[in-house]
């Protein structure tokens, strides 16, 4: 259960070596979160991150969580939650950038990543919030991007995936007004993480440390949606709205 100060004091990470997700751990667990789960395809790849946040404070579990294995995710999720009754925050944070060439040349391998980034979320995202539906309390937070505001030329497999896991997340919150659980939709644009390393950097880039921050200030005031930076979400007001020749070219960019 949330502390007195309305503080998580468990939670679970779905993707435990996302940067985003890791660095908004370390936030909370400043803030006296003491029970953290880092799910994983490959649990050796969280020992790291695992041994900071032990370092910090906080009591570490890592399980193995393969996002494309939907088959898997009542039974593993449906085991974190026996054995970590009450657990106020799950973070959606899996996801496959890929690369557009690539996915064009290998149109299985652009499904696959659609797959994890769509499906493994929608599977994963069902179970959780009929968990913390059954608790009566708790927030889901899925990692979306701006990515999926509007699709460009150069990441439109990638923006889609983002655009339908966005919807799906939206309406998944609507699902759950009165149950005491809710649905917080994370929206960052460029961020400088090793998924994007070696890419031209975009305007408003920012970092994991920055969106954690934005997550964490989402948390505390209660919001459906949360934009990182913030300013971001005034531009794309503009952005969605450009005719598409316009857009096509201030996307190329």
């Amino acid at each position: 259960m949330q502390d007195a100060f309305g503080s998580p004091q468990s939670v679970l990470v779905l993707g435990g070596t996302s940067e985003i997700a890791v660095a908004t751990v370390r936030l909370l667990v400043e803030q006296r979160c003491r029970s953290v789960v880092l799910a994983v395809r490959d649990p050796s790849s969280a020992e790291a991150a695992a041994v900071d946040l032990t370092d910090r404070g906080a009591t570490v579990e890592v399980v193995a969580f393969d996002a494309i294995d939907t088959s898997s995710h009542a039974t593993v999720l449906g085991a974190v939650f026996d054995e970590h009754p009450d657990i106020d925050l799950v973070l959606l944070a899996f996801g496959v950038l890929g690369d557009q060439q690539e996915f064009e040349a290998d149109p299985e391998s652009a499904a696959q990543a659609v797959r994890v980034n769509y499906v493994g979320a929608v599977s994963s995202g069902l179970v959780v919030a009929e968990r913390l539906r059954g608790q009566g309390h708790g927030t889901l937070v899925v990692l979306s991007s701006v990515a999926g505001e509007r699709a460009r030329r150069t990441n439109f497999v990638y923006g889609s995936s983002k655009a339908g896991l966005d919807a799906f997340a939206q309406g998944l919150g609507d699902s759950l007004i009165g149950t005491g659980a809710r649905v917080m939709v994370v929206r960052p644009g460029f961020v400088h993480t090793r998924m994007t390393a070696g890419m031209a950097s975009q305007p408003f880039a920012t970092t994991p440390e920055v969106v954690a921050q934005q997550i964490v200030h989402g948390l505390e005031r209660g919001r459906d949606t949360v934009w990182a930076p913030p300013l971001v979400r005034w531009v794309f007001v503009v952005l969605r709205h450009l005719p598409r020749p316009l857009w096509r070219v201030v996307a190329a960019r």
